[in-house]
């Protein structure tokens, strides 16, 4: 959970300082799904000093770990584009996809409607949500983990993934395909069957 935001001016405010620095292990965290330890670490130190930096822009209009990650989330792709780091996916990181044919009748619909997920805006307002999501992706294989957020929310195309990652098209749609399911059954589970 975020550490409170100080009501005044953030970039005066020794609390900004401290709200941003108890957020570094879940920005390393995140930043270890694309990068090694060591440019995780950097990363993460760099997203703290550029929010540091840019303290007057924060206006509040999202969690102040939404915005860090925001941050993040260009020098994680900076990273990547420029360390050229290539994982790659073995036979037993794909797995089969009948894994989830238990999920869909014989027309392919699905056999269990999934959970009511409310509205997905005031979910992702409230912290404990993101708590649950990364206990989510962790569960996830390194390679799924890292297609997923490679797509989901760094937006990188396709194309791009599988040349970064030096997969097929077809693999990377398997992974991606995977790893939303795995995450839907999770989240319904650990989230959404308590809304």
């Amino acid at each position: 959970m975020s550490a409170d935001i100080p009501e005044t001016n953030p970039a005066d405010s020794r609390k900004f300082e401290q709200a941003l620095i108890a957020e570094r292990p879940m920005l390393v965290k995140f930043a270890r799904l694309h990068l090694s330890e060591a440019l995780a670490e950097d990363a993460a130190q760099d997203a703290i000093i550029a929010a540091l930096q840019s303290a007057a822009s924060f206006s509040g209009k999202s969690s102040l770990r939404t915005w860090l990650v925001g941050i993040l989330k260009y020098k994680i792709i900076d990273l990547i584009r420029k360390e050229k780091k290539y994982v790659h996916a073995g036979a037993d990181e794909v797995g089969d996809p009948a894994d989830f044919d238990v999920l869909f009748d014989a027309s392919g619909h699905w056999e269990e409607a999934p959970a009511d997920w409310g509205n997905p805006a005031d979910t992702l307002q409230q912290s404990q949500f993101f708590d649950v999501m990364d206990f989510c992706v962790n569960k996830l294989s390194p390679v799924m983990a890292r297609v997923f957020s490679m797509r989901e929310i760094f937006d990188f195309e396709i194309a791009e993934i599988c040349t970064e990652l030096r997969i097929t098209t077809s693999n990377c749609s398997v992974l991606l395909y995977r790893a939303r399911m795995q995450l839907r059954l999770c989240l319904d589970k650990n989230w959404f069957a308590g809304t």
